[in-house]
């Protein structure tokens, strides 16, 4: 939890607010296959924080509370043959946006992990214009 004193009063943020307005801002964000950390070489006891979450959106996405500040770290996956380090920054920077503008608040890291790569089959598609075979 995380209080903000202002002058009107006290506000509590759950990290669970952080989490789903974080895994929403991800998930929206271009080049994203998917959230959540790849599952080889890990127990079970490493993947139960993840069976746990309800909204799908906020798997891969721990917020810690240090102060006044917040530590993010982001596990994403990615289709393959995007740009890794222009998806990494453009996450950055609009996470910390997001949760400036929701809290006035500043992340003090984000770090983002890019846990898996998934290949798009194009087999089916023209590459003059992008329509589907048969649908001319």
């Amino acid at each position: 939890m995380l209080s903000i004193k202002n002058h009107i009063g006290e506000i509590t943020v759950s990290e669970q607010f952080f989490t789903e307005l974080i895994g929403g801002t991800v998930a929206g964000c271009f080049g994203v296959a998917g959230m959540g950390v790849a599952h080889h070489n890990r127990s079970f006891a490493d993947l139960l924080p993840f069976i746990k979450r309800e909204n799908p959106q906020s798997k891969g996405v721990f917020v810690k509370v240090v102060g006044n500040k917040l530590r993010i770290n982001i596990h994403i996956s990615v289709i393959y043959g995007v740009n890794l380090a222009s998806i990494v920054k453009s996450i950055q920077h609009k996470v910390r946006y997001a949760v400036e503008e929701a809290v006035d608040l500043s992340a003090e890291q984000v770090n983002v992990f890019i846990d898996g790569l998934y290949y798009e089959d194009y087999k089916d598609y023209e590459y003059r214009g992008g329509k589907e075979r048969g649908n001319n």
